[in-house]
């Protein structure tokens, strides 16, 4: 399987984000890339949750949606996006934070909506409560495609590793782990925790990132950490993106999902235990 992962500097237009979106899908076809894979917030990274609700959509309504949709039928190419900011009928107001994974036809295989929030206070000064203006998922995903099982994920996950070996132990082959990672944060724990995932599950992962300065015309504006990553089973770092924006290509050889897993039986060999 060749793979794209698709690092973007999203801004907190989504008419912008798509034209770059469509281009980034178009150069992964012409490439050879059977799965191209966007990172969180795809559509709109914004901290204003007024702005959020002028700009964008329900589901059924997404403009961006619709067009990757038309894109990866007419260029015959599997799409993760990443996630897409959507609006919902949550009583609160709050949105979706929702990776979708598109066929080769358009049609939208599997959903996953965000389950960990990022209620966080990396300092002082930075804090961060996503579950004011997010309403958080119930249910983990397995999408089986031609090409593997995919198991989705979205970034904060990532510290939450009973959710992967959960994936895994249901058949995922590739862990999908779209993200926004703050630049602190990234530079500590980005790298050790996506191969501490691949490790622990014998499974790829793949790990498209947004990057940089976020332009934004309401609210403070964010950086993330960039570094887009694919992973091997046994926890070798077969791709890594730096800091621009682009697509960075990587193959994968899925025979080493089985072979990992029969060399270290782990996800096997779970046993009860008493609470300490």
């Amino acid at each position: 399987m060749r793979a794209a992962l698709i690092q973007m500097t999203s801004s907190d237009d989504p008419q912008a984000n798509c034209a770059t979106v469509l281009a980034h899908l178009r150069a992964a076809a012409k490439a050879g890339a059977q799965i191209a894979l966007t990172p969180e917030d795809t559509n709109c990274v914004s901290t204003s949750g007024s702005h959020k609700r002028a700009v964008l959509a329900t589901e059924a309504e997404d403009p961006t949606l619709a067009a990757v949709r038309a894109e990866a039928a007419a260029l015959g190419l599997w799409v993760l996006l990443g996630s897409l900011v959507l609006r919902t009928d949550d009583p609160n107001g709050r949105f979706a934070n929702r990776s979708m994974l598109i066929g080769p036809d358009g049609a939208v295989t599997a959903r996953y909506d965000k389950i960990h929030m990022f209620d966080v206070d990396v300092s002082e000064t930075d804090t961060w409560r996503e579950s004011d203006g997010f309403r958080p998922g119930d249910q983990a995903v397995v999408a089986q495609t031609p090409l593997g099982s995919f198991g989705l994920t979205i970034c904060y996950d990532l510290r939450f590793p009973h959710l992967y070996r959960a994936l895994a132990q249901a058949g995922a082959q590739v862990l999908t782990v779209p993200s926004a990672f703050l630049p602190e944060t990234g530079k500590a724990h980005w790298e050790v925790l996506l191969r501490a995932r691949a490790i622990e599950t014998g499974a790829f992962v793949l790990a498209p990132a947004q990057t940089g300065e976020h332009a934004a015309q309401k609210g403070r504006a964010r950086r993330t950490h960039g570094h887009s990553m694919a992973v091997a089973p046994w926890g070798e770092v077969l791709a890594d993106a730096g800091t621009a924006p682009g697509m960075t290509l990587v193959d994968l050889d899925l025979s080493q999902v089985d072979r990992a897993r029969t060399r270290i039986p782990a996800l096997r060999h779970d046993r009860g235990f008493a609470g300490p």
